[in-house]
């Protein structure tokens, strides 16, 4: 009889180790590895059992594309490209506070509205702390089943004995399986439980939603397995001190993941919020240095947020405070790098810089360089920019402004708020009501909206220049090179 063998497994990425080893090989992370015991491999044997499923012709499949059951609240509908599709299982994942357990229990009452039976299984809450929550939410469907029960053939059997439409477990990291090893949330338990429910959900056609954990660093917790056995995952986030809350996809094997919903959290819960644009820029105050408006792209949807900019001098001059919110930290040092090198735009090296986007939403793209960049002369002039100029595009290491993906389309969101001016790239194509500034460089952007000096007389010497006068490039000019090399005939060239 074969002898059942021990390995050790990463909590955090899945990967296993003959022994055990202070940190993973694989994803790096200290005091992740634990011993987990594996059966003999099965034999591959060629006989076909009874009953085995047979192949058929893919035309005499029927599409279950509309068979879609839908939410009932539509900004997760539009997530989900219209509903949720009988036996497929659906993973939604976020930080702890963000809101998960409440939109799991608004859609299931919604879908029990109209006219399913839910079965929601609770392995960390009681069903009374479900009972409160359902009364502040001002819903409590005749259809909605609640069961507080960790261990996995429970949760199966009263499956078999409801027969719901819809089950979702809160969360899968709590959930047990006796005949597994390995303690509640260890990759094993993760990974064998979610095989079943998914078993579970494909053989019986009912949905099942999964509420996972998230790791410190934002990606969900348990093996990699987990993501690729579900149909969809959905990523729930926001910032808790904000009550902004988006939802997107970040895999959808029934439809695109390019679509976003957002929700307001308020105390009757989650509400869908119709113009986030609107709702971002409601508490803007125009006239304000270091405040530009840009337009950025959540998946598909355009997004209208504001980019604010604090400069002042610094009390310690050698290690200048660099303190970044809802903008890449990344990206902002290239900015401050290049209206410093680039455009020779004041002392920034030297200040304190604050730069955030208001409203708590988190910009990943590179199209708010421009924004962030004009932000900061503004704040740095102490000269406002005016309010109906939005300004939209990428920021290279030469100064230039590159084009951004689908720039038509943020500039019609921004046209359809009120904005009357653009500045964008060369790139930019013209927009119905939207005068639409193209500009080549950050200095000709400073130009555009008032904050440029003259471009075609010499600026004062810098520190490093050593008495010569530093040219500012023309207009329409990406560069100048200028020689600043000794008189022995070793010619260098600076910006």
């Amino acid at each position: 009889m074969p002898k059942t063998r021990t390995v050790h497994r990463c909590r955090e990425c899945g990967a296993a180790a003959p022994r055990w080893l202070g940190r993973c090989p694989e994803c790096g992370e200290w005091g992740s590895l634990v011993e987990e015991a594996t059966g003999p491999s099965p034999s591959s044997g060629a006989v076909l059992r009874a009953g085995a499923e047979r192949p058929v012709p893919v035309r005499e499949i029927d599409p279950v594309a509309t068979l879609r059951r839908s939410t009932g609240i539509d900004e997760l509908d539009r997530v989900l490209d219209g509903g949720l599709v009988p036996g497929s299982v659906t993973l939604l994942g976020g930080e702890p506070g963000m809101g998960k357990s409440t939109l799991l229990l608004q859609a299931l009452a919604a879908m029990c509205d109209r006219g399913a039976r839910a079965l929601l299984v609770t392995a960390e809450e009681s069903k009374e702390q479900v009972r409160l929550r359902a009364s502040r939410l001002g819903t409590t469907p005749d259809d909605l089943f609640v069961l507080a029960e960790t261990s996995l053939p429970d949760v199966l059997a009263h499956v078999d004995a409801l027969d719901p439409h819809v089950v979702a477990i809160d969360s899968i990291q709590t959930v047990v399986d006796p005949d597994v090893g390995g303690v509640a949330g260890s990759v094993a338990q993760v990974r064998e439980c979610a095989a079943r429910l998914v078993r579970m959900a494909k053989e019986r056609d009912v949905v099942t939603l999964l509420v996972g954990h998230v790791t410190k660093d934002g990606s969900l917790a348990g093996p990699r397995v987990l993501e690729h056995a579900v149909d969809t995952v959905l990523a729930f986030d926001g910032d808790r001190h904000h009550a902004l809350r988006l939802v997107h996809a970040l895999k959808h094997r029934f439809g695109s993941t390019g679509e976003l919903g957002l929700f307001e959290m308020t105390e009757r819960g989650l509400v869908g919020v119709d113009d986030p644009s609107a709702l971002f820029l409601a508490d803007r105050r125009p006239g304000a240095p270091g405040s530009v408006v840009t337009a950025v792209l959540e998946g598909a949807r355009p997004l209208l947020v504001e980019v604010q900019a604090l400069v002042a001098p610094a009390a310690n001059s050698t290690m200048p405070r660099r303190t970044v919110q809802g903008l890449d930290p990344g990206r902002v040092s290239l900015v401050i790098a290049v209206l410093q090198q680039r455009v020779r735009r004041g002392s920034l090296g030297t200040c304190d810089v604050w730069a955030s986007v208001a409203g708590g939403v988190r910009v990943r793209e590179a199209a708010a360089d421009l924004a962030a960049a004009l932000a900061l002369a503004s704040a740095r002039a102490g000269a406002p920019v005016a309010a109906d100029i939005v300004a939209v595009g990428e920021v290279g290491l030469g100064g230039e402004v590159r084009q951004a993906a689908h720039t038509a389309r943020r500039l019609a969101e921004a046209a359809r708020l009120g904005f009357r001016r653009a500045i964008a790239p060369t790139t930019a194509p013209n927009v119905d009501g939207m005068e639409v500034v193209r500009v080549a460089d950050v200095g000709e952007a400073l130009l555009a909206v008032g904050l440029g000096r003259d471009r075609t007389r010499p600026v004062p010497p810098r520190d490093d220049d050593a008495g010569e006068p530093a040219m500012v490039p023309t207009r329409g000019t990406a560069r100048v090179l200028r020689a600043v090399g000794p008189a022995t005939g070793d010619t260098r060239h600076r910006w």
